[in-house]
């Protein structure tokens, strides 16, 4: 395999993430729930890929053991949760500080990791980690004194953390899933098992499925395809490929191509306040990775 391949598989993938946050909001301004687009998203998604994983890696799932689909559970709920959280902040929050938010899965992995397992950041990942937690906090300073109409930017903010808190424990399940299970498996057990959460949670709360406009399927077809399958997928098959940590630098771009997408789209800016943090937040988590590689 060319060496530059998983570079430009990484590439392709940031830019359909990139479009993840613009078609949520967009599936949005068609009338869609928030529950109702990330049930989609993945139930689309796992749909999709069943003929591919049957079929690759049948032998695999028919042999799937009682640890394994423990573990694919636990993936799936906090999968649904990252989701559910994240969409949902975009009703409140602007697109820039949302994905700015929810990409600092590095920072809550590497605080986890010493107080769980008492693994000692370096100076140069607790530089970043100050750095970015500095950036996020003037986030959040800068949008409470947002005065737009009908909107909450610090519960948005907050729906965002919280949806990366639930990304980083995914993360770290799927993990040791992905070091047992070929790429097929592993994307349709946790892409399928969140859309059962996700469908279940749409179910408790009398969230309807149907009933939408056909661009409203379009959009999250579209999300199914692109910022999921394309996106998500690209970035699970680089894991075999290159460095977790060059992966982690690599999602920094997420933030600053949606947040540009957002400006062509929606006309969205972001004040003086709101920009110094989002560039301390990455530059931030750009440390963290570089401490982690260290």
């Amino acid at each position: 395999m060319p060496r530059w391949l998983p570079f430009v598989v990484l590439g392709i993938g940031l830019l359909a993430i990139s479009f993840g946050a613009i078609l949520a909001r967009l599936a949005q301004g068609h009338g869609l729930p928030s529950l109702t687009i990330a049930t989609l998203r993945l139930g689309l998604a796992a749909l999709i890929i069943t003929p591919i994983a049957l079929w690759q890696s049948g032998h695999v799932l028919r042999a799937l053991s009682l640890r394994q689909a423990l573990l694919t559970c636990g993936a799936g709920f906090f999968l649904a949760l990252h989701f559910a959280t994240w969409i949902t902040s975009l009703e409140y929050t602007s697109v820039a500080s949302s994905t700015a938010l929810v990409t600092t899965n590095l920072l809550w992995v590497g605080i986890a990791s010493f107080f769980l397992f008492g693994e000692k950041p370096g100076a140069v990942m607790a530089l970043g980690i100050v750095i970015s937690l500095s950036g996020s906090m003037l986030i959040f300073w800068s949008d409470s004194q947002s005065s737009v109409a009908g909107s909450d930017p610090l519960l948005g903010n907050f729906l965002a953390i919280v949806g990366s808190w639930c990304f980083s424990a995914y993360l770290l399940i799927g993990r040791r899933l992905r070091a047992n299970l070929p790429l097929p498996a592993y994307v349709w057990l946790a892409y399928g098992s969140a859309s059962l959460f996700l469908l279940f949670a749409c179910q408790l709360s009398g969230t309807p499925l149907t009933g939408y406009s056909g661009a409203a399927y379009l959009i999250a077809l579209g999300m199914a395809l692109g910022p999921q399958l394309l996106g998500h997928t690209s970035y699970n098959w680089s894991l075999k490929h290159v460095s977790a940590t060059f992966i982690a630098v690599v999602t920094l771009g997420e933030p600053v191509g949606s947040a540009a997408l957002a400006w062509i789209f929606f006309a969205e800016s972001f004040a003086l306040l709101q920009g110094i943090g989002f560039a301390l937040l990455l530059f931030g988590i750009y440390l963290a990775a570089r401490g982690e590689g260290r």
